[in-house]
Formats: C-alpha cells, structure tokens, sequence
C-alpha cells in the first residue's frame, strides 16, 4: 500500500520549497511521517519513556544523538536551553562535554523541580522572555564562544517566535539555533495544537537572513525538530 502524506499546509508548502525536504518524495515522506505519529502518539513507551542515566528527557534519541554529533563538531564553550523540564537534556549535554573536556550549560525553566546537580549546569528559574532571565543569561555566555542555544520552551506560536528573535543574539556564526517540537500542529504530529514552534520558525527566517535550515541534522529522517536546526551564517 502506497502512504500519501497529509497536506502539511499552504504556509509551509510556500516556504522555499521545504515540505517534502530533506525526503527523496512523496512516498519516502508518507513513510517517514507515518512512522513518526506512531512513535509520537505511543509516548508512553517511546519517548516520554526516554532517560538519561536515570533522568527523564523526554526527547527521541536520534535527537539526542544528533546533538552529540553537533557538539563534538561545534565544541561550545557555552550551551543556552530554556525548557530544563526534569534536566535530563542538560544532563546529557553536561555528559557529552564532560567527554569533550569543554562546555557549560544553562538552562531555563518556570517550574522548580527536583534536578540532577551537575559541575557544568547551571539551572536557572523563571520565564525564558522575561527581562531578568535574559540578562542572566547573557552575563553567564559574557564573551565565550562557541555559544548554541536550543529552544525548547513553551510551544505557543507567539512564545516561540519571542524567544527566537531574544536568543538569535547570543548564537556565534558557524552554529546552531535549534527549535525542538517543530513536528506539532501537523508536521506530522498533534494537528489540533495551533500555530507553534514550526510556523515561528518560518516566520523568524522570513525578518532574518542570518539564519538557515540545515537539513543535514535531519538526517535520520525521523526527528522531532524539523526545519528547527537553524544554522547562523
């Protein structure tokens, strides 16, 4: 039986041709995609079941291997991520740059939680667009560099693109400004969310030049940041 992928939707169909990218078409899409709302919709055994050395990150591995990859690539003195939920995300990447010998992570949420304490994370409480917070986290990126940031947040359309044009700053050319939960809204997954980090993301790259999609970190084919591994020129 051949799989035809849903619409993905005019907006996304008009933006420099990136709805069946990085796929070879229709039917290698239409796989890829089924396969994805099946992961997705069994999170309770798949990536709401994902742990990190005991800590819950709730993130799909091919992510999470991608992001080794990128820091091995980027080196980063400094990693900015708002969205710390139980900290497992931190705590991997705190991993990765134990391994490295380099890195530091800050990381921001609105909820206090229980975390794992490690030397090279620093948590951070409060509203990843609120004034206070974006100064913090200024002062703790200062001048280092490599810097790469990753959103991961609140997934509300007007959120996503405040953080986008807050955080774009503080990215050093050559890396990453990652938007994770692109696949919401129906690209492919929970078609009912409404507009979310997918149409902020294409509406950030319509203000801004200095950024570009970099489908190779999509090279699993199943990721849940599509289009969101943006690249600083």
């Amino acid at each position: 039986m051949t799989i035809i992928p849903r619409r993905v939707g005019a907006p996304l169909e008009r933006a420099r041709g990136l709805a069946l990218r990085p796929f070879q078409g229709p039917i290698e899409a239409g796989t890829v995609w089924a396969f994805h709302r099946l992961y997705y919709s069994s999170a309770s055994r798949t990536w709401s079941n994902t742990y990190w050395l005991g800590t819950q990150t709730q993130k799909c591995p091919l992510d999470l291997w991608i992001y080794q990859e990128m820091l091995h690539e980027l080196r980063p003195a400094a990693i900015v991520e708002t969205g710390t939920a139980r900290g497992g995300s931190a705590l991997f990447l705190a991993s990765v740059c134990d391994l490295l010998g380099h890195g530091e992570i800050v990381t921001v949420d609105i909820a206090e939680k229980e975390r794992p304490s490690h030397p090279r994370v620093t948590y951070l409480s409060g509203s990843s667009t609120a004034a206070e917070v974006i100064a913090r986290v200024s002062e703790f990126v200062g001048d280092r560099a490599p810097v790469l940031v990753i959103l991961d947040s609140d997934h509300s359309y007007a959120h996503v693109l405040e953080e986008l044009r807050l955080y774009a700053p503080l990215v050093t050319s050559g890396s990453y400004l990652v938007v994770e939960d692109t696949n919401v809204n129906g690209h492919p997954v929970d078609p009912d969310h409404g507009p979310g980090p997918m149409e902020a993301v294409l509406d950030f790259l319509r203000e801004s030049d200095e950024f570009a999609v970099d489908e190779s970190r999509e090279k699993f084919l199943l990721t849940f940041n599509p289009h969101g591994f943006l690249r600083k020129r």
